[in-house]
């Protein structure tokens, strides 16, 4: 890169982007970006579990505000679903509760799929962080107590085999923010009779970025140890790249950084990112439609 000047961490906001490996929690991955950066100010965007790999989206410094939006985007994932077997956690770190002989065949499990796309209701499974009356659903289901959990909303806009080896089968999902895709294999399998668990995910999309932008942790790491990290930060405005943006003059920043409106012809009613010139997000500004102006929702420097 052109600059490797280290930037001020008081003042670092921007997107790590990392392919989290198999046996870490997504927390722990947090920690450790916020060891390497000595950025205190940091958080995930959508948890992995131990047993799954792939893109997790990590907010460091103010950028962390924009969690609630980059949290609600769409996923994708590639889950490997085993058949003939069921568990108590829906996955394959839980304890076996039936197992069934595999008959089917592909065109049978392709049109079962069909009846999970679309909106859909999904019951989470019970080993999951949901609360229940103020208690972990998995630690009640821990101590072999009766998980109710209410069904859930959730929108599957794809499901598409891509290797067929059974008793395994390597199914691509595209799905909303919120899918449960231990569930997912656990209705497939009921659905389909012989019962089924999730024995592998990798998530291969988080809202715009992929496993293209993703980081090895180990590449990370190394370069928390060089001090070079920040080559592998991306700008807080590109991880809502997709959204409608203004871009400001200095006088704009100013009079939005102590929490005034600006003026601007407005054609649209959805939220923007206010950036400037040198593509800094200044905020997330929400038009005022009668009046036309823009005032600040979130702004991200003070």
């Amino acid at each position: 890169m052109e600059n490797d000047r280290v930037p001020d961490r008081n003042m670092t906001s921007g997107v790590l982007v990392v392919d989290k490996p198999i046996g870490l929690t997504s927390h722990q991955v947090v920690q450790i970006i916020r060891q390497g950066t000595n950025i205190k100010r940091a958080g995930h965007t959508g948890t992995l579990d131990p047993r799954a790999s792939g893109v997790l989206v990590v907010l460091v410094g103010p950028a962390v505000r924009l969690s609630e939006y980059i949290s609600a985007e769409d996923k994708r994932y590639q889950a490997t679903i085993k058949l003939g077997e069921k568990t108590d956690t829906y996955d394959g770190d839980g304890v076996v509760t039936g197992t069934s002989d595999v008959t089917v065949t592909r065109e049978q499990f392709e049109d079962a799929l069909k009846d999970f796309v679309g909106e859909i209701e999904q019951v989470p499974p019970p080993y999951s962080a949901i609360k229940v009356k103020g208690r972990r659903a998995y630690d009640m289901a821990r101590k072999g107590e009766e998980v109710d959990l209410e069904p859930r909303i959730i929108q599957v806009y794809s499901l598409e085999v891509i290797e067929w080896n059974l008793p395994e089968v390597v199914v691509d999902v595209h799905c909303s923010s919120g899918t449960y895709v231990r569930s997912l294999a656990y209705d497939l399998g009921e659905k389909l009779g012989c019962g089924a668990n999730l024995t592998g995910l990798r998530r291969t999309k988080s809202g715009r970025f992929s496993l293209k932008d993703a980081q090895p942790l180990r590449r990370l790491s190394e370069a928390f140890e060089n001090n070079t990290w920040f080559r592998y930060l991306i700008p807080a405005a590109e991880a809502l790249a997709e959204w409608p943006s203004i871009t400001l003059t200095n006088h704009e920043v100013d009079l939005i950084r102590h929490g005034h409106r600006i003026p601007r012809e407005i054609h649209s009613d959805e939220l923007v990112r206010a950036i400037t010139e040198q593509g800094e997000l200044v905020a997330l500004m929400e038009p005022d439609m009668d009046a036309s102006e823009y005032q600040p929702k979130k702004v991200f420097f003070a």
